[in-house]
């Protein structure tokens, strides 16, 4: 068949299987979020860390528990890979550097799972299962439950609590991620993913050289490194490799996983407060953009522009012939729309406008449709901003969801959209101004500055991706992307549950003939446009020095 006929068919059975996921998945998330009894094994669970399920907290406290539940988990991580070579199945490695370590698990905990080792040569199984494994349970289901209490922040009024973290944590792991990983970990297995605890065996290879190609648990690690938009992958190679990847089927299984909670979470927006059609207008803005950048992908690889690469026929440097052009494209937008960060081919090896794609992908924040849970609070942040400048445009107080938004929202959701580009551009100016950072560069000129605004840029959108050129392995390094890593992650978490906490004191406010519907095209297009202009254009002279100017160069 056709690659590009292939290429599309997959892209359309897609959007059929997302389209038939979104409400089944997103009313039953609905469910999980809205309260109800306890099963026995959370009550099990709740006793054994000593919290009472039922005491809603105020933002405050919630946050409180956000963070001293990520400080714990980043010091448990770091010392469970600092301890590796005394523990069961550590295959004989040694104890993870401390540089490695602290980026490791600042990594794995913030939902970014950058790696700047090779997993099948510095980790043991035990690691991997136990510690990466585990975070990419929880890191995902904080996500989801901070966009939780943003959505409590539209539908109780008059209050200061927001939820409880410890059950909304509970209740997500127990209820969605477990039971569908270990669902889809099965299937994985049965498509070829390897299972098992073996010990690297050596083989010849076609050239009559011997190579060391170790086994794991990796199909169980894969599912929830998808499902969770966790993106670590256990081999270097990542979702390339074909003890992860093996063909073209986990190929599509895959970009359906790091998609499907992201996507079904608008529906469940929807039904939290009691009206659908809002789910529908922020999904179908995440789609507009996600159909935009994957056309756009696919069109920048298949051009392949360059001597080279027309001279090969294909841009095809960096990208497996199993999977090929389509589906490589068709990997990769997703990935870094999403704080996913897997990779099925080389970024670096991207043409370099298809790169631009996929450094733009994470500067939008990374909400079309996002990581788990953040991808939703982002668009929602950007919503209550698209709902003041209409306010403004007619002279009269803006009110989104039937709440007013004062100064106060108006101060948190600013912060929130200012963060992350500031962590991303002083960071990038900060890098390119020491030589010895510079020295990292694998290429100079447009393409390795790229490589060092790829970098931030994935780090701070807790995205994990990487261009291949940038060697990160410095204590510099390795120090610089951890804290970039926490600052992106749970700064913008403070504004959120303080919006969400603001939001939950108000007196409702009836809607009136001056209410601007938010729920229609026009709003689709106006949240559409605040996206582009507020957020997007915000990098524009960083894409200029970069991806742009290496592009369009002839």
């Amino acid at each position: 068949m056709d690659p590009t006929l292939a290429g599309c068919l997959q892209a359309l059975l897609l959007v059929a299987a997302l389209a038939l996921s979104y409400r089944p998945l997103g009313d039953y998330l609905a469910r999980i979020l809205g309260g109800g009894p306890h099963l026995r094994l959370e009550r099990w669970l709740y006793r054994l860390i000593g919290v009472a399920p039922d005491a809603d907290q105020t933002w405050l406290v919630y946050l409180r528990s956000t963070l001293a539940f990520s400080a714990v988990s980043v010091l448990f991580l770091y010392a469970f890979q600092r301890l590796q070579n005394h523990l069961w199945l550590s295959l004989g490695f040694p104890a993870v550097g401390a540089a490695t370590a602290w980026n490791t698990a600042a990594s794995f905990v913030t939902n970014t799972n950058w790696q700047s080792y090779s997993g099948e040569s510095t980790m043991g199984h035990l690691v991997q299962m136990a510690g990466l494994a585990v975070q990419n349970f929880l890191s995902a289901a904080v996500g989801i439950a901070v966009v939780a209490t943003l959505i409590r922040g539209f539908t109780r009024n008059r209050t200061d609590r927001v939820g409880n973290f410890w059950t909304d944590l509970t209740r997500i792991v127990v209820r969605l991620l477990l039971p569908v990983s270990l669902v889809f970990a099965v299937v994985l297995v049965a498509c070829g993913t390897v299972e098992n605890l073996h010990m690297a065996h050596t083989v010849t290879t076609l050239s009559g050289a011997s190579q060391s190609i170790p086994g794991g648990p990796v199909a169980s690690q894969e599912a929830i490194k998808e499902l969770g938009t966790n993106g670590g992958g256990f081999y270097n190679a990542n979702s390339a490799h074909p003890f992860e990847n093996p063909n073209p089927l986990t190929n599509w299984l895959e970009v359906y996983l790091l998609l499907v909670i992201a996507f079904a979470l608008p529906r469940t927006f929807g039904r939290m407060i009691g009206d659908d059609r809002q789910g529908y207008a922020i999904v179908a803005v995440m789609s507009l953009f996600w159909v935009a950048s994957g056309v756009l992908m696919a069109l920048f690889e298949w051009q392949h522009n360059g001597t080279a690469l027309q001279a090969a026929g294909a841009a095809m440097e960096g990208k497996e012939v199993r999977f090929g052009v389509a589906a490589s494209a068709f990997f990769a937008s997703p990935t870094t729309l999403t704080s996913t960060g897997a990779v099925n081919a080389a970024h670096d090896s991207l043409t370099p406008l298809g790169g631009g794609v996929a450094v733009f992908d994470m500067m939008l924040g990374e909400i079309a449709p996002g990581g788990t849970g953040s991808g939703l609070y982002g668009m929602l942040v950007l919503a209550v901003i698209t709902v003041f400048v209409a306010g403004l445009m007619v002279g009269r107080t803006p009110e989104y969801l039937g709440k007013k938004l004062s100064s106060r929202e108006m101060k948190f959701a600013s912060l929130y959209i200012l963060t992350t580009p500031a962590i991303v551009l002083i960071g990038t100016g900060v890098a390119m101004s020491f030589k010895g950072e510079r020295a990292a560069m694998l290429n100079h000129g447009a393409h390795g500055f790229t490589e060092v605004l790829y970098a931030f840029t994935s780090a701070a959108n807790n995205n994990g991706s990487a261009f291949a050129g940038l060697t990160v392995t410095s204590t510099w390094w390795n120090s610089a992307l951890g804290l970039v890593m926490l600052f992106g992650r749970f700064l913008p978490m403070v504004f959120v549950l303080a919006l969400a906490g603001s939001l939950a004191r108000q007196h409702p406010v009836p809607a009136g003939t001056g209410t601007l519907p938010t729920h229609n095209a026009l709003f689709v297009g106006m949240l559409s446009g605040v996206v582009l202009i507020v957020v997007g254009l915000t990098y524009f002279p960083a894409l200029a020095l970069g991806p742009l100017a290496e592009g369009l160069h002839r």
